[in-house]
């Protein structure tokens, strides 16, 4: 472990440590849920129960991976990256435009032989990263510099809209309209902002049909318990079966014929079915507890920088699940954002361990280990190391 980790385990800040944990924790609870959610639905289609489970295993070897990165290189690197890397995933955004594989009427992935990647997923960690640098300084910079930016975020935005791909449009956009309010950006541009992402996204909900129907659906969805409110219907269904203390671990009747998508957006309800209102409390504490230590490694940050690198990859985190939960019970129409950590996906997964590992770096640097150069290590005794 000493020689994956930039400094001894013994030297980390507690903040740090509870982080890797609950990550890790979040990590566990998530394999173990979908191999509920999936083991049916693989068995029946693929031939192998643990089909979906084994290949989440695959990418979260990898994740974890991109975890440690995360937390070995210092935030400056990371932060002089994002300008480029964001950039190579606004052009990766626009190929799925015009050469992406459509799924379900969105075209979101792009084909690359065995893999497939959503670019508007991989994008996010780079979207916390170059929101910060922009807002952290952003009495300090130019006119051209701030419009520069302001449009790149704008285009990507757009052309997420464009797949189209509602939630996580509104999601990137929230998450810059946050991290910006936390950097002090003047009320007016804020309030400018706000009204103008709210005119864009209900511009698309009346231009796409489907969209449409999905708000329609959530107002009353038993209206059309077979139609358009059939996924919300099921989801409902599974939660409230689920009573005070659930069915208990994989024995959830509505992941076996009724809830579609069980294992990638609604596999909240899965979850709610088979450990109840108390599993569903404590997982919702869970995020809370998650939420909080984030918001304590931002308020100990030295820099403007860190603290909102900090904020946004806590929000982005704690956010989205929350957002994914409420679609799930009903509070939300549907969208198509999934749970970190916990839906099914390669792409998901490997975003959110990577925003995990910049949050963890935040920590660390923020508890007074420095960034460590490669003098420096070449300076230390070899018991440090």
């Amino acid at each position: 472990m000493r020689a994956v980790l930039p400094w001894p385990w013994e030297a980390w800040p507690s903040e740090a440590r509870l982080l890797i944990g609950l990550v890790g924790v979040w990590c566990v609870l998530g394999l173990l849920v979908l191999a509920s959610a999936s083991w049916w639905v693989a068995e029946r289609e693929m031939g192998d129960g643990a089909f979906y489970l084994k290949r989440q295993l695959i990418w979260m070897v990898a994740s974890w991976g991109l975890l440690l990165l995360g937390v070995r290189i210092p935030l400056r690197r990371w932060l002089h990256l994002a300008p480029l890397a964001l950039l190579v995933g606004c052009m990766l955004v626009a190929a799925t435009l015009v050469v992406g594989s459509t799924v379900n009427g969105a075209s979101r992935w792009l084909v690359l032989g065995p893999l497939q990647l959503q670019p508007s997923e991989l994008v996010k960690p780079f979207v916390v990263l170059q929101g910060a640098a922009l807002f952290a300084h952003w009495r300090r910079i130019g006119l051209d510099q701030k419009l520069l930016w302001l449009g790149v975020f704008g285009v990507l935005i757009l052309m997420i809209l464009k797949q189209p791909n509602l939630s996580t449009a509104a999601l990137t956009g929230l998450l810059l309209w946050l991290m910006a309010l936390a950097a002090g950006v003047g009320l007016p541009l804020l309030l400018g902002a706000a009204t103008a992402g709210g005119m864009l996204g209900a511009a698309s909900i009346l231009l796409n049909t489907y969209q449409r129907l999905r708000v329609v659906s959530f107002l009353n969805p038993w209206r059309d318990a077979q139609g358009d409110g059939y996924q919300l219907v099921q989801s409902l269904l599974a939660i409230g079966s689920g009573g005070l203390f659930g069915e208990g671990f994989g024995l959830s009747t509505q992941k076996l014929q009724y809830l579609p998508i069980q294992s990638t957006d609604f596999i909240f309800a899965v979850f709610a079915e088979e450990f109840g209102y108390v599993g569903s409390l404590v997982l919702l504490l869970f995020l809370l507890l998650f939420g909080f230590m984030g918001l304590r490694v931002a308020l100990s940050c030295r820099s403007n920088q860190q603290r909102l690198v900090a904020m946004g990859c806590t929000t982005l985190l704690v956010g989205q699940s929350i957002l994914n939960i409420a679609v799930a019970s009903g509070a939300m129409p549907t969208t198509g954002l999934p749970l970190p950590m916990i839906s099914y996906g390669g792409n998901s997964l490997m975003a959110s361990l990577l925003i995990c590992g910049l949050l963890i770096r935040c920590a660390l640097e923020s508890g007074g280990l420095a960034p460590i150069s490669r003098a420096s290590r070449r300076r230390r005794p070899a018991s440090a190391r």
